[in-house]
């Protein structure tokens, strides 16, 4: 494999090591093809501007050579002509890679990329249509059909004529080939393709504010850029748009199909594609086309998950474009050869790369070309021949097999405990430097805010109540506060960050208040801030309400954690006050009751639909491990429900999964400090002490072997329980199953029962694991995102990664920051009323926990996802995902236990 002598070369700055990292990154060796998973960053190769362009040409000529007819790449030149500018890059680079793929080599379908081009082109070309009609929803739809049908495939028929017949049979036969030949097959693919774009990832994007209709949500994008457009059919702020829209389509068919493993598509994908984007100097024809591209690339691998295109921009970009970019630093070859090989972030500049004039005058470096695995015949082939080979298999087996096979006894999350692969200690913690470093966050931003009120922006705060900060390790573990803390500090950074180029978003001030241990001091904080409010309605009174300081202005409040009888009271309080308030982690029905039945949005779901799901589950599924088999299990017949009267959460969870239990049951009511509350269930044994109530247990175990038990006590009570049984060992020769509440998430993933071998814990939970193959984008990118900020601000090991409390905060706060921003388009005052009535007529997004669509009622969003996981050590797992986790998704069409 060698370049030809003549051939052309790329400069040799140092650049030895970089060219063979490139034809590495673009076409490894076949059994390495795990270094295609990744997505590499932009890289920017700077050439002198006298010599821009025998630069550009000696750069991208060689590279180019040696993937030609190999791997499929395109070559994005600026153009000479004044139309050049508005141009849209992206269109050209996916039109190349469709076209220029190798035969039988993957990725070679564009579904995405092909109907965004379709859409965008149509707007583009008929701006007026929105003027005169402001809804082109079906002349997209049919547009883009009839696109799809003139590029073939399955629609390709639909373009075939009716038959010639005269009167009114032909008649009949023409409506009938018009109803069922042609218009039905493209409303049906029309509606497949709406689908698969919003669900994959359009929906998860802000632009598309809750919409699960692709063609509904271009039409008001088009309706919104009309105007710019017929006024300047190049007016840049809408070609960066649709440079955008049409560029994440085409990544995200890049993504497909994965790398790997036996599937014949998956085979195939042999080599990467590459984009060579010229950059001419600012000023010249086709330089503000290719950094729109270049800005857009930013934006949408921010939010594209990889396998990703290898993307070299050659040129001379200006400085404008080095700020958008992130103000990367010059590097040389040698060290940009080592970024070949890494993933691609958004919060990451590219690597900038200038090439001398002595490079570009000397001889330089052949590129060798690439040597890519290549197939005689299509993926079809293959599939097909296995895909008839299955269905003889099925047949034969729906014919030999029926009454055959048993009923299934599987262990639902397999049969391990919560020690398997466990540390062997409890994972430390800093109680004090975690939560400091969580509320400094906190604290940076708020100077933030002050600097924005400072230049004039309009600003505005909230309050995030939280309990009193944990003193000691183990207050730690049986408490949410850090991760919460860390989460409403997350959304506040990117509110911030983000609002410096969107003036509609408006600055949010966090004021953290205490409100004592387990939030006992709830109720007089609330007080004493709706008195804060008195004072301030005051001076608003005596004086122009500008005068009062941005920090003073609170629109609302985010809180509380636990539902607790002082935090049932607080949201009262705050409801008489007409204080909106965004709940976090608290789930018990009662706490939306009087006054703030008017003011409180809970962000999880209630009590009454965790335990109507839970009781479902624990007699429907094998959870229960048959005597004698620890690797068989059969759904419970008994429960054994644990309870703390006294503490609302506790007694409402309980006494709900009670009431929806099919199976037989008996009660605890168990408080260490032996508080009691007057109407515990029906037959409950009040119980303080935790050995005593380990040794009912067990003799209850004994005589009821089905048994599952139920948790809604707190988290400190429960390991205290669990201690008491694993030191007496009378009843942990066979494995015990326990099932219980949110509240369980607090300690279960710090590996505080990492030696309990004898214990199978499910509990549920408001997310997804990140590893979860049904974890969304949204999901990953929130985990990815929560790892850098604990990465950067504290040390040690994260006991609570999986923990939902965090991403549920961040939630909360972004449903009240969204509020405070829609209230601001329609009153630039934005007061509390505002934002309450923006709350009640409905906010949707798709968040860190899962699609949250409220309907303007004061209830939870609606069909909110609700997660049962099984915890293996300090790793969870999910089995079973109830609600509209995504937007098409619902607990109706998901059946039981979810649906009830």
């Amino acid at each position: 494999m060698t370049a030809p002598l003549d051939g052309p070369r790329f400069p040799n700055d140092q650049a030895i090591e970089f060219v063979r990292e490139f034809r590495v990154t673009v076409a490894p060796e076949y059994e390495n093809r795990a270094k295609l998973e990744t997505s590499p960053p932009l890289f920017l190769l700077r050439v002198p501007q006298a010599s821009y362009r025998s630069g550009v040409d000696r750069v991208v000529a060689p590279l180019a050579g040696a993937l030609r007819q190999r791997v499929p790449f395109a070559h994005l030149p600026a153009g000479t002509r004044a139309e050049a500018d508005s141009r849209l890059l992206s269109v050209g680079a996916g039109t190349q890679l469709y076209r220029s793929a190798p035969q039988h080599m993957t990725p070679d379908r564009f579904p995405h990329f092909h109907v965004m081009c379709d859409l965008v082109e149509y707007i583009r070309s008929h701006p007026e249509e929105w003027a005169t009609n402001a809804n082109q929803e079906a002349e997209l739809r049919t547009h883009a059909s009839e696109r799809r049908a003139h590029r073939g495939g399955p629609l390709a028929f639909t373009r075939m004529d009716g038959p010639a017949l005269d009167g009114l049979a032909g008649f009949l036969a023409n409506l009938s080939w018009l109803s069922f030949v042609q218009l039905l097959p493209r409303w049906l693919w029309a509606r497949r393709v709406s689908r698969k774009v919003m669900r994959g990832w359009l929906g998860a994007e802000q632009v598309a504010q809750g919409s699960n209709n692709l063609f509904r949500l271009m039409d008001r994008v088009a309706a919104e850029r009309s105007v710019q457009l017929m006024d300047d059919a190049a007016h840049e702020e809408a070609l960066q748009e649709f440079d955008w829209l049409v560029l994440r389509a085409l990544l995200e068919d890049l993504r497909r199909p994965a790398i790997g493993r036996i599937l014949p598509g998956r085979r195939r994908r042999t080599g990467r594609p590459v984009l060579f984007v010229e950059l001419p100097p600012a000023g010249v024809p086709g330089a503000r086309a290719a950094e729109r591209f270049l800005r857009s690339l930013r934006r949408a691998q921010a939010t594209a998950r990889p396998p990703g295109p290898l993307v070299v921009a050659v040129g001379v970009p200006s400085d404008d474009l080095l700020r958008d970019l992130g103000n990367p630093v010059e590097s040389t070859f040698p060290e940009a050869s080592v970024r070949l090989a890494d993933n691609g972030s958004a919060d990451e500049p590219p690597v900038l790369v200038a090439i001398s004039e002595g490079a570009l005058a000397a001889r330089g470096v052949p590129v060798l070309p690439v040597g890519p695995r290549t197939f005689r015949f299509s993926r079809y082939v293959p599939t097909s021949i296995v895909s008839g080979v299955t269905t003889l298999a099925l047949l034969a087996a729906g014919l030999l097999l029926p009454g055959v096979i048993p009923p299934p006894r599987d262990c639902l999350g397999g049969t391990g405990s919560v020690a398997e692969s466990a540390p062997k200690e409890p994972i430390p913690v800093e109680a004090a430097a975690w939560y400091e470093a969580a509320v400094k966050t906190i604290d940076e931003q708020n100077a933030r805010v002050d600097q924005y009120a400072d230049r004039g922006r309009t600003v505005r705060t909230v309050v995030a109540f939280v309990s009193d900060p944990p003193k000691t390790d183990d207050e730690t573990r049986f408490d949410g506060t850090i991760p919460e803390l860390r989460g409403i500090a997350m959304w506040q950074e990117r509110l911030n960050r983000e609002a410096a180029a969107n003036n509609s978003l408006i600055p949010l001030r966090v004021d953290v208040r205490e409100a004592g241990v387990a939030f006992r001091d709830a109720e007089s904080e609330a007080k004493k801030l709706v008195a804060e409010m008195a004072d301030e309605a005051d001076e608003a009174d005596e004086a122009d309400e500008q005068s009062v300081p941005a920090h003073d202005r609170v629109v609302g409040v985010l809180g509380f954690a636990q539902s607790r009888k002082e935090t049932q009271a607080a949201l009262r309080v705050l409801g008489e006050a007409g204080i909106p308030s965004i709940g976090t982690t608290a789930t018990a029905d009662e706490m939306l009751s009087g006054p703030a039945t008017r003011t409180y949005w809970p962000s999880t779901p209630f009590n009454s639909r965790e335990a109507t799901i839970e009781a479902d589950f624990a007699y429907t599924e094998n959870i229960v491990a048959e005597p004698g088999a620890e690797d068989r299990c059969t759904p419970a017949g008994h429960a054994i429900v644990i309870e703390s009267s006294a503490d609302l959460y506790s007694h409402s969870l309980a006494g709900r999964f009670v009431s929806e239990f099919n199976g037989t049951h008996q009660a605890f009511d168990f408080n260490q400090d032996g508080d009691f509350g007057p109407a515990a269930l029906s037959g409950a044994v009040s119980q303080p002490d935790a050995d005593q109530l380990a040794q009912a247990l067990c003799d209850a175990l004994e005589d009821k072997p089905d048994s599952v038990v139920y948790w809604s006590a707190r988290a400190k009570d429960f390991t205290a329980f669990i201690n008491s049984m694993d030191t007496a060992g009378t009843c942990t020769a066979r494995d015990v199953t326990v099932l219980g509440g949110n509240e369980l998430t607090n300690v279960a993933q710090t590996g505080a029962f990492a030696n309990k071998n004898w214990l199978r814990l499910y509990y549920s939970a408001h997310r997804l694991p990140a590893d979860d193959p049904d974890a969304s984008d949204r999901t990953r990118q929130f985990v990815a995102q929560y790892d850098a900020y604990v990465k950067a601000t504290t040390e040690g090991t994260d006991p609570w990664r999986q923990d939902g409390h965090s991403a549920v905060s961040y939630d909360a706060f972004h449903v009240l920051s969204q509020a405070v921003r829609q209230a601001g388009l329609r009153d630039p005052d934005i007061d509390r009323e505002s934002v309450l009535l923006v709350l009640g007529t409905g906010i949707a997004f798709n968040g860190a926990t899962g699609y949250v669509s409220y309907d303007g009622a004061n209830a939870p969003p609606h069909d909110k996802t609700l997660v049962l996981l099984r915890q293996s050590g300090n790793h969870p797992e999910a089995v079973l995902a109830c609600g509209a986790y995504r937007q098409d998704q619902s607990s109706e069409a998901q059946g039981p236990p979810c649906a009830g």
